[in-house]
């Protein structure tokens, strides 16, 4: 090696160093360790075993790049398959049912007053144009400081958005230039995915409309996400729209679906062979275990999260039941159901279908007019035990879980696939790991993730997802990374509203779903979690079949509502006071369903151990999916009067107190 030579390079490459001429003397490097005089090492012999490469999977291998192997892709989901499945359009019958559609709209025209509609809508720009003027001059009167907080934090005064027989607020919230922005880029978001979705099928999605009245509300659905963030500011904002937004993906990739398999639309046979359909009521993790399947919570779509959407949606479903002799106290879930039967409001479609008696003996009712609307589709019927703290009873609703698996196998061809079913509940319970941190933070004096786009989305995942879709995870990690610097910001998800803590407990009114968002945003209460978000978080066995059947028989019989509703006394009664206790809660907002006789029976001990106990609980009576009995303006009534009389409070948003909304959707 010229040592020397390498020196001399190294001085022209530093110019501005003047170095001294050095003689350096030639240096031998030795080629080889043996040079140096070591002695060679000896290695020791190792014995490989011989490998079987049949028991390798090496089509997961795609062929090797670089001397590597590259592993493919987690598969996409739902199946693109699923999409591309043929349709089998009956062109006669559509061309008719449009006919009759026209006829239809045609006889609306011309029994319409256009002279009062005409009035109404000048009376609309009239009104339009004195609201602009109004917050002109408001804006005007404001001092400099004022201004420059609505600009940069939103408008306080939520109250005004809405207008009295109008279906939708008069505009979108104003929430500051950063949040506005973020908020206008997720309703374009939500909007591109709708109709990427759509477009995946578009003929019998689109037609779907001229079939069901229940279609069209889908086309809301931003507003009803408008309304689960109104008042949410910063990083609640950001984890809202990131989990509605999974909800609805699930949603339009479904409305899709039972458009494609419907025999009055898509007609695809080839779909059709792969659907299981199960009640809306029973949870959907048994379908992990059929990966080339596709289960449909059936009267999810048509009648259990659209009422959520639009309140007068489930009205006509209840009254063609009741017209038929139905007792109008029946709860509204299995008459609103029964209802969508009558008047042929599901769409005609799957392979076969799953039935329960869950959450209660209602369920049944509407499982027997299924068997009579489609007696030749096949029905299994689920029945676990209620008593389920009694570990006894999880044996025979293992066998239950048993039958309905080979029950599937027989109407579909397809077979349980135990990799595929463990692969799911391991993604399940990485979910409800996240979900158990969300619970506590909330605990803590700063809680960061609460708001009814988290209550529906917690509920979604747990009874219809149940880690199927390998997408969720990254949301899940995404809420919880920014959920985490929050709390360490000590963030408020209603900034300069949050004054005391509350808790929901039995089931919330469909048709007023935000109703967690107004009380915080008009007194001040936040609702930290709710009962129905309080299930089954042990996590699900993933090695041994025979414990993992034990595993999802626990869990189905801990679904939403169930485990409380129906669980007994003490999972009702004593679970309330041990959850107030664990959350810090001041306020229990107590939801009465009329209808429901379980709930109805514990009015006098709940109202006495509260007293005892010293907490505020407020009864608030509803009609389930029926505006008609207990309006939502009758509900709000019932908060203001308990906080101006009882708690001498005074609202934080005045504007929210009184305003009509019983037209809205």
């Amino acid at each position: 090696m010229d040592v020397k030579g390498m020196a001399k390079d190294l001085v022209n490459f530093l110019p501005l160093h003047k170095l001294p001429n050095i003689d350096l003397p030639e240096i031998k490097v030795p080629k080889a360790i043996s040079d140096l005089g070591f002695p060679k090492p000896q290695l020791p012999k190792v014995e490989l075993p011989e490998v079987d490469l049949k028991k390798f999977d090496l089509k997961k291998f795609a062929p090797l790049k670089d001397g590597f192997p590259k592993f493919e892709k987690t598969p996409k989901y739902p199946d693109p398959s699923f999409f591309k499945a043929k349709d089998n359009f009956d062109w006669k019958k559509q061309g008719e049912n449009l006919a009759e559609v026209g006829g239809i709209i045609l006889e609306l025209f011309k029994e319409a007053d256009w002279k009062d509609f005409l009035l109404r809508q000048k009376d609309g720009f009239v009104a339009d144009a004195n609201r602009v003027a109004e917050e002109i001059k408001a804006l005007a009167a404001m001092t400099p400081e004022e201004r420059k907080d609505i600009l940069l934090n939103g408008e306080k005064r939520l109250g005004k958005l809405y207008r009295s027989g109008c279906m939708a607020t008069v505009r979108r919230e104003w929430r500051g230039v950063k949040d506005t922005a973020y908020d206008f880029y997720e309703w374009l978001h939500m909007w591109g995915m709708l109709l990427m979705t759509f477009s995946k099928d578009l003929i019998p999605a689109l037609n779907a409309t001229f079939h069901y009245r229940w279609m069209i509300s889908y086309m809301c659905c931003v507003g009803f996400m408008d309304k689960n963030t109104l008042g949410q500011r910063g990083s609640a904002l950001r984890m809202s729209h990131l989990m509605i937004y999974d909800i609805f993906r699930y949603v339009a990739e479904n409305l899709v679906f039972l458009a494609k398999c419907d025999e009055k639309n898509g007609n695809s046979a080839e779909l059709n062979k792969k659907v299981v359909l199960f009640d809306e009521m029973t949870m959907g993790q048994l379908m992990a275990g059929f990966p080339d399947l596709m289960g449909i919570p059936y009267q999810l779509m048509p009648v259990f999260l659209v009422s959520e959407i639009d309140q007068l949606t489930c009205v006509p479903y209840i009254d063609a039941v009741e017209s038929f002799g139905l007792p109008a106290d029946t709860c509204p879930v299995p008459s609103s159901e029964c209802g969508a039967l009558v008047l042929d409001a599901l769409p005609h479609m799957g392979a076969c279908f799953i039935s329960s008696s869950m959450p209660c003996d209602g369920s049944v009712m509407a499982s027997s007019y299924m068997s009579r609307r489609f007696p030749d589709l096949p029905v299994f019927h689920l029945t676990f035990p209620v008593r389920y703290e009694y570990e006894e009873t999880v044996a025979d609703a293992a066998e239950d879980i048993k039958a309905c698996i080979k029950f599937v196998e027989e109407k579909t061809g397809a077979k349980w696939n135990w990799d595929a079913y463990f692969r799911n509940m391991k993604r399940f319970n990485e979910e409800t790991k996240y979900e158990l941190e969300k619970w506590e933070v909330n605990k803590t004096r700063y809680p960061q993730i609460i708001g009814p786009a988290y209550e529906l989305f917690r509920k979604w995942n747990y009874e219809m997802d149940g880690g199927s879709d390998p997408r969720v995870p990254k949301t899940f990690r995404k809420v919880d990374r920014i959920m985490k610097k929050a709390y360490e910001r000590r963030e408020e998800a209603w900034p300069g509203k949050m004054k005391y803590r509350g808790i929901v407990w039995s089931c919330p009114a469909h048709y007023y779903a935000n109703f967690s968002n107004w009380i915080a945003n008009c007194w001040g209460v936040d609702i930290l979690v709710e009962m129905e978000s309080l299930n089954f978080t042990k996590p699900l066995e993933t090695e041994d079949k025979e414990l993992a059947l034990q595993d999802l028989a626990r869990l189905y019989e801990r679904m939403v509502m169930r485990r409380h509703t129906n669980g007994g006394y003490q999972n009702v009664v004593d679970e309330l006071w041990r959850q107030c206790e664990a959350w810090n809660v001041e306020i229990i907002i107590m939801y009465q369903n009329v209808a429901c006789k379980n709930m109805s029976t514990l009015q006098g001990i709940l109202d006495e151990q509260a007293r005892d106990k010293g907490y505020h609980m407020i009864w608030i009576e509803h009609d389930l999916m029926d505006p008609r009995t207990v309006s939502r303006k009758a509900m709000r009534a019932k908060v203001n009067e308990y906080m101006r009389t009882v708690m001498k409070a005074e609202p934080v948003d005045p504007s929210l107190v009184e305003f009509d909304d019983e037209n809205a959707m």
